[in-house]
């Protein structure tokens, strides 16, 4: 199966993939790995992107849908992939099928992660970093240290990174609706997108994608 991950920042995504990828024997390609490997291989990609990044600005759509296709041609993609965080725009979207019609593929499904907004800021924004080994995470919410502001695993300090804040999720929300959510209409005209809800535990999304994507297939 060729799968698109789409969904807010929070939903999930990543997690999932991993997660889905594993089920379906297929790779998880995901931009930030991309990016990360190009740039530590110091490919041709990998500088070009290094520089846009060192300078402060965005990288350009054709090198990151350079990346992703020399990615999707790698022997272990040929019978299928899950990308995540790929396309984030309609152009991306366009510049994908274009790709993929000039080797006579095409996508299977669009899995659209739902997660009311609500809950992507309390998710977000409740994190708790450790200063001293940034692996430990906890939440206000959902996984709370037993004493405030206290790593329960070394005693380091427990701190909100500055992405993390409400504010700062609020404009990568607006930067979602305006940019990447458009990609699901365009999906959406192409009969590709199967929604599912991201809310409750890890494992039961997992079943509910993979049953909705075995649904989606068996009904094509």
């Amino acid at each position: 199966m060729r799968i698109v991950l789409v969904g807010p920042p929070g939903a999930g995504k990543g997690t999932q993939a991993a997660f889905l990828a594993k089920n379906l024997s297929i790779p998880h390609i995901s931009t930030g790995d991309l990016f990360r490997a190009n740039i530590s291989q110091q490919t041709e990609l990998g500088k070009l992107a290094k520089s846009y990044m060192d300078a402060g600005n965005l990288v350009p759509d054709e090198v990151t849908i350079g990346m992703a296709k020399d990615r999707m041609e790698k022997p272990d993609a040929e019978n299928g992939f899950l990308l995540d965080g790929f396309p984030r725009n309609v152009s991306q979207a366009e510049a994908l099928d274009e790709m993929l019609q000039s080797e006579s593929m095409k996508l299977d499904a669009v899995l659209d992660l739902e997660v009311p907004e609500e809950e992507v800021v309390k998710r977000i924004a409740g994190r708790r970093i450790c200063r001293k080994d940034s692996s430990h995470v906890f939440h206000v919410t959902y996984s709370r240290p037993k004493k405030e502001g206290v790593c329960d695993a070394c005693g380091g300090e427990l701190y909100q990174r500055d992405d993390d804040s409400e504010e700062t999720v609020r404009k990568r929300l607006e930067v979602y609706h305006t940019q990447t959510e458009p990609i699901i209409d365009y999906y959406k005209a192409q009969g590709l997108v199967v929604t599912i809800s991201a809310l409750g535990k890890v494992e039961e999304v997992t079943a509910r994608a993979m049953e909705a994507l075995q649904s989606d297939e068996d009904g094509k």
